[in-house]
């Protein structure tokens, strides 16, 4: 019988065709943070059991944008930038299990295939889109990390745009914001192929980084708007209050998380 290796699909006799290696997976990023309330109600939605929404600001949502430069160990994909540049847009909230706070993403789009594959593993709800946003430089007509620096960004997904910002920095941030700032509670699942309705991989997990290292954040204003689709619903987390928007470069490793409970007792 055929060996075949490859830590993600397609496995072959070499496995240089699987789409992504195995972790610790490495991220370099510039990331643009915008967090408001909701209607708390539409974040409690979002959450199916046994997670609850937050004790405090249940209605807090962060809109991030990154810009990412990932890798495997070995860096390789560093000097094959196809394979190692991509951009996402991502929805977070906070919920609670167990008496602790933990980050979910509820909505994430992202513009390369292998970013995707990662998500099926880290339980992360990816869907293809388009994403944008500007970059910083020293010279020429990009902004400069200072105050009165304007960035751009968008996001869209089967032809429609699903929301559009334009963050001002103002000043140095402690944070980057607190909506985002806990380890990911995430479920993984894969429906089962001969039983309608059920799952065969069915797991509530944390995971969070492994590593971290990032600049100085920078803390501003942002005008943020989102729109209705007919096959996206991130409309429905309308903007009741802003609260502040951020701008960061960080370092991150990614390397497996832990179970929180098996398919037994999750919803």
């Amino acid at each position: 019988m055929a060996t075949v290796h490859g830590f993600f699909h397609p496995r072959t006799a070499t496995g240089r065709s699987s789409l992504v290696p195995a972790p610790p997976w490495h991220y370099s990023g510039d990331l643009l943070t915008i967090e408001y309330r909701t209607d708390p109600a539409r974040v409690a939605e979002l959450l199916p059991a046994p997670l609850s929404p937050a004790e405090e600001d249940p209605g807090a949502v962060a809109l991030i944008w990154a810009d990412w430069q990932s890798c495997a160990a070995d860096g390789a994909e560093l000097l094959d930038p196809v394979r190692s540049q991509y951009r996402e847009c991502f929805a977070v909230v906070r919920c609670s299990y167990r008496g602790r706070t933990y980050s979910r993403c509820v909505y994430i789009w992202v513009d390369k295939d292998f970013a995707i594959a990662r998500g099926l593993h880290q339980g992360y709800p990816k869907k293809l889109g388009s994403i944008h946003q500007t970059r910083p430089h020293p010279f020429g007509p990009a902004p400069r990390l200072a105050p009165g620096a304007r960035f751009g960004a968008t996001l869209a997904a089967a032809d429609r745009r699903l929301a559009q910002a334009v963050v001002t920095l103002e000043e140095e941030s402690p944070t980057n914001g607190f909506v985002n700032g806990h380890p990911m509670a995430h479920h993984r699942r894969l429906p089962a192929i001969d039983r309608p309705g059920a799952f065969a991989l069915d797991e509530l997990v944390e995971s969070g980084a492994a590593a971290f290292e990032a600049g100085p954040a920078w803390r501003g204003s942002a005008e943020l708007e989102l729109f209705e689709a007919p096959t996206e619903e991130l409309a429905a987390l309308r903007i009741e209050e802003p609260i502040a928007a951020y701008y960061r470069q960080v370092g991150v490793v990614w390397n497996g998380g832990r179970l929180l409970e098996p398919a037994a007792t999750t919803g």
